[in-house]
């Protein structure tokens, strides 16, 4: 069975890179052959599949989009235009923001709320707007790394690891990766300035976005504010964070349902979710469930143990830099999903806690999808709104900005995370 598990786990990774347009199709078809074939009993599926995790995505998904809505983020980016005296600050600012908002809501999202202000600026001013949007891109995805909510390979951690909002901020009395994204975005910016360092035309002040509804800015922090709490009350069911974000954006669907009278108001809502990464999502938990039950997590653990030859180090290091170059080239979401159970392995063989891989793990696999212009969906996104605008952006231009930003931000990353855990 060992054998059989391993060559469909290959095969259905080598399917999921060659064909992404359908990968959650190929990931619930997978989970099913594992089902079939008695890998994972049938009895063990629906406790496999991590559901805080999904109903974390589909709640925080759906507030986002509500939020968006109100025009509220790009008020507040208007606001931060009106206090940079030149085109180099205002880049740097915009991908700040960018970094901010994605702390806190999905990166694709945070493109898609911060782009438009750039391409708007780069119009008034008759500047290539390619720069600033890659900028904002992979700003967006460094914070991403910072807190729970702020990607899905943070949630992802969350709920295998059952981390809660704050321990992203503080954890077993130690300073967590919040502030360890904090100072790799601190040291990048140094990069992005240095980098539009020739960016000094003066910047006109846009005429503000008009925000008529805040209700949606509400649930947002409101979310943040339960999350928090929730870290404090004790017996709190597992599924307690994707409750709270479900019940929130249920909420905000059903005012708005009462505020306009249109029924259409939910379809709309279901739409904004990723089904799509849901089920893609379902469908790795189950496969690589079936992959542990296999024993096969165990034996890739103890492949990376013996090379490293029992040294924490060299495991730690091995697992960053590696996250880095397959998340250059790779979802990050199959990989980390996968990952998450070989470190804990490694860690179990080691004897040691497995909280430094798996900082080390989300550091590396959120950073290094920043290095290629196919990394992340947020720089694919970026990318599609600059050729819709008419800028066809080549891979070089791209790694220009990305390959300093990343490898400054990830050595940070490292450094800090052995410093904090490792020693």
């Amino acid at each position: 069975m060992k054998t059989i598990a391993i060559v469909l786990f290959v095969l259905t990774y080598a399917l999921l890179l060659s064909f992404p347009k359908v990968r959650a199709y190929i990931a619930v078809a997978s989970a099913s052959i594992f089902v079939i074939l008695g890998i994972l009993p049938l009895s063990k599926v629906f406790t496999t599949v991590d559901w805080n995790v999904i109903l974390m995505i589909a709640g925080t998904m759906g507030i986002v989009s509500l939020f968006i809505e109100s025009k509220m983020p790009s008020l507040l980016a208007d606001i931060i235009i009106e206090k940079t005296p030149n085109v180099k600050w205002a880049i740097v600012s915009l991908a700040l923001f960018a970094g901010f908002i994605s702390a806190f809501v999905d990166n694709v999202a945070t493109v898609l709320m911060v782009a438009p202000v750039a391409l708007n600026i780069a119009k008034k001013l008759k500047i290539s707007p390619v720069q600033s949007i890659i900028a904002i891109a992979i700003s967006s995805n460094l914070q991403g790394a910072a807190t729970l909510v702020g990607d899905t390979t943070s949630i992802l951690l969350g709920g295998y690891a059952n981390l809660n909002f704050l321990d992203f901020f503080f954890f077993q009395g130690k300073i967590g990766m919040f502030w360890v994204v904090q100072a790799a975005a601190i040291a990048s910016t140094f990069v992005l300035l240095y980098l539009f360092r020739k960016f000094m035309q003066p910047v006109i002040a846009l005429e503000r976005t008009v925000v008529k509804d805040f209700f949606p800015s509400v649930l947002l922090v409101g979310m943040v504010l339960l999350l928090i709490l929730a870290s404090f009350l004790p017996n709190m069911p597992r599924t307690i964070n994707g409750i709270i974000c479900m019940s929130l954006f249920v909420i905000g669907l059903i005012r708005n349902y009462f505020k306009t009278k249109d029924i259409n108001v939910f379809s709309r809502a279901l739409k904004e979710i990723d089904f799509f990464t849901i089920l893609l999502l379902a469908g790795l938990f189950v496969v690589v469930g079936g992959i542990t039950e296999a024993g096969v997590v165990d034996d890739i653990s103890k492949i990376f143990v013996k090379v490293s030859k029992d040294n924490i180090f060299v495991v730690y290091t091995l697992i960053v830099w590696a996250s880095v170059i397959f998340s250059a080239f790779i979802d990050n979401i199959p990989y980390v999903a996968t990952m998450l159970p070989v470190a804990s392995g490694i860690a179990a063989i080691l004897g040691i806690e497995p909280y430094i891989l798996y900082f080390g793990l989300l550091s590396g696999a959120t950073l290094g999808g920043n290095l290629t212009p196919i990394g992340a969906s947020a720089n694919i996104t970026a990318l599609g709104i600059l050729r819709k605008d008419g800028y066809e952006v080549s891979a070089w231009d791209f790694m220009k900005i990305s390959i300093p930003f990343t490898l400054v931000a990830v050595t940070v990353g490292y450094v800090m995370i052995w410093f904090i855990w490792g020693i």
